[in-house]
């Protein structure tokens, strides 16, 4: 079946519901949906954000952005992860009791709103993706999967995001801040503001792929292979140690190895990209 009879599947079964409420990160695979859920049920489809200390200030932007772009009704919700011990602890299953929050307060919003369905953007490739505590939250919550009940591959949703002309279609996978926190160490709100700060500064100099991974106070950077060479120019290594101690980073480091996935998670935990995602389906997993 290809990528348009997947899409078509889709969009009729969502034209059957009453209305739908978006897990939406802005990544592609919960933009995607979204687009999909809009074109299907016009103005009873409504995208759903949930803002948090773990949320990137420009993914939040961005999400607002898409939605416009989508054309789709744009609700925001707001909590936080740091009121459950559980999560702080940031053990194996930090993921799980991350999106057994998100998606409750999508529950509670869409009952608000009166709204019976609640989708978010696993796709069909996520379940084969290692460790993904977070997927166990979706089942538990009963919420639908669009394109995981279709077989919608993580390819087949960029090719859908192209066919809605999407600006995000090459958008890379995203994740939760918590995400760049090694398991064992705890999620505090100082961790994640300043690695939140730390990757503004090198999107803000042009770099696409990276992470700053937060060693207790050392910060360890990964840039993608394609990029490394550039992250190794000597004023480039100047600047960046000096910024990151005024973020509060007592030293800092550049990983050779590059950008990878899961580099601080629980053996096998693999990133998204939710949309990732989750970040990508709301920043389900561990980038």
């Amino acid at each position: 079946m290809s990528a348009e009879e997947k899409l078509a599947a889709a969009r009729e079964e969502l034209a059957g519901e009453e209305g739908v409420l978006v897990a939406f990160s802005g990544g592609v695979d919960s933009s995607a949906v979204a687009a999909i859920a809009h074109d299907a049920l016009g103005e009873d489809a409504v995208a759903c954000t949930a803002k948090s200390e773990t949320l990137p200030e420009a993914e939040l932007a961005d999400a607002r952005r898409v939605a416009e772009e989508i054309g789709i009704r744009h609700e925001v919700v707001e909590f936080s992860e740091l009121d459950d011990p559980e999560f702080v602890k940031n053990d194996g299953d930090r993921c799980y009791h991350c999106r057994s929050m998100r998606l409750g307060r999508m529950f509670e919003r869409a009952e608000e709103l009166g709204i019976p369905v609640v989708c978010d953007g696993t796709n069909a490739d996520d379940p084969g993706e290692g460790h993904r505590p977070g997927l166990q939250a979706v089942a538990e919550l009963d919420a639908r999967s669009p394109l995981l009940d279709h077989g919608i591959t993580k390819a087949e949703v960029r090719e859908i995001a192209d066919m809605y002309d999407l600006s995000v279609a090459d958008k890379p996978s995203m994740a939760c801040l918590s995400s760049r926190i090694p398991t064992g160490i705890e999620v505090t709100e100082e961790r994640l503001t300043r690695v939140d700060k730390a990757e503004a500064l090198l999107r803000g100099w042009g770099f696409s792929q990276f992470r700053v991974r937060d060693h207790d106070g050392l910060a360890r950077i990964e840039i993608a292979p394609e990029e490394l060479e550039e992250a190794l120019d000597i004023e480039f290594v100047r600047a960046t140690r000096a910024h990151m101690k005024d973020l509060g980073f007592e030293h800092v480091t550049l990983d050779l190895h590059g950008y990878r996935t899961g580099s601080v998670s629980p053996e096998g935990e693999a990133e998204s990209t939710a949309e990732a995602d989750l970040l990508d389906a709301q920043y389900p997993t561990a980038e």
